[in-house]
């Protein structure tokens, strides 16, 4: 199939991209004390230049104690704003556009460690895996806190001329661990035993988001059914379980459904060969983006755990599902990773140029 579908405009609001090529937001952990290096700059600067439609950043973390798990996670307030303008100028002058993708750990942040004092773990019922309680669930203040600095650092993303904004919603993280009856026992309004009465803080992180960016930028929102806890774990059983989770954040602002799964080309339920991006447009009209697997065969995490160089995918499934409007965007992760070039190469069909991922490409910024 034509390569030229993957490399198609596409205008979301005010935005337009010059292709449907996402780079997928990857945790790095090079910005000591929280703060991106001019390496971090370069790093997203030579990826804008390659012919990436939309650059988002890995996971950046609001003003909240403990939420982020690593201290080579970047911050998102502070002292790291001026690093982050960098970023953005960097590459703005590449000809490239950018989303922060805002975070917090939850409860995912684990014991504590030297680098930071440990202190409260927000995480909605004290739980780091089902039925595992370690910490104090948090308070209606403690949420009320957080909410707040997700708007501060929508406001941030907005004051530094970031292109669009994502709002981490996946993985096991806090926004998720609200949505995951696993984690979430809470019998107040921010628990319940339906997806939809969990999605009440979700949907509140969406509204103090777009507070912050204004009407204009695009909310871009990144969701999962597998957790890092669990990779077998579902929050939406049935197409209207999925609905009752999306319309709400749709209505609350979000603009694009980035939808996480380990492999993209997995039906999302029986009777029908839609993936979860494919679902999440279908239900809601709003556009989305698929990732998982994109660029690459096998399991994911796998060539990470065994060390061992990915193999090519055939991108012909893919363009099958982009031809029939499955979904909007495709976001690309360890091929980037691993080759800066990697947009450019497929582009002009040298696929044989590309370079395959390893987990020695972790250990670096290239």
């Amino acid at each position: 199939m034509s390569l030229d579908l993957l490399f198609q405009p596409f205008r979301i609001k005010n935005l337009t991209l010059p292709n449907r090529l996402v780079m997928a937001p990857m945790t790095r952990s090079f910005s000591p004390g929280g703060i991106p290096t001019d390496e971090v700059a370069a790093y997203y600067r030579r990826r804008a230049a390659a012919d990436v439609g939309l650059i988002v950043t890995e996971g950046t973390v609001i003003d909240r104690p403990a939420a982020r798990n690593d201290a080579g996670v970047p911050i998102f307030y502070g002292d790291a704003l001026p690093a982050w303008k960098k970023v953005v100028d960097e590459v703005h002058a590449a000809g490239g556009l950018i989303a922060p993708q805002i975070w917090h750990v939850g409860s995912a942040r684990g014991q504590g460690a030297d680098w930071e004092p440990f202190g409260k773990v927000d995480s909605p019922s004290g739980m780091t895996s089902p039925d595992k309680v370690k910490f104090e669930p948090m308070s209606d203040e403690d949420i009320a806190d957080t909410l707040a600095g997700f708007e501060k650092s929508a406001r941030h993303a907005r004051e530094l001329g970031f292109d669009a904004v994502e709002i981490h919603g996946a993985h096991g993280y806090l926004i998720d661990q609200f949505l995951w009856e696993g984690l979430n026992r809470r019998e107040d309004a921010w628990g319940g035993k339906t997806l939809a009465e969990r999605n009440r803080f979700a949907v509140e992180v969406v509204k103090a988001v777009r507070r912050g960016i204004g009407e204009d930028i695009p909310l871009i929102i990144r969701l999962s059914q597998w957790k890092q806890q669990d990779y077998t774990a579902r929050l939406a059983h049935t197409p209207d379980e999925m609905q009752s989770w999306l319309q709400p954040l749709a209505d609350a602002g979000v603009d694009v459904f980035h939808c996480s799964q380990r492999r993209f080309w997995e039906p999302e339920f029986e009777g029908s060969d839609l993936n979860f991006a494919g679902w999440a447009k279908k239900l809601t009209g709003k556009a989305t983006i698929t990732v998982g697997s994109v660029g690459l065969n096998g399991e994911f995490l796998a060539s990470l755990t065994k060390g061992a160089g990915a193999q090519k995918s055939d991108l012909n499934e893919l363009l099958r599902r982009l031809e029939r409007e499955e979904f909007d965007l495709v976001a690309v992760g360890r091929a980037l990773l691993a080759d800066p070039q990697w947009a450019s190469k497929v582009k002009e069909g040298r696929f044989e140029e590309t370079v395959d991922f390893d987990r020695q490409h972790m250990m670096n910024l290239y």
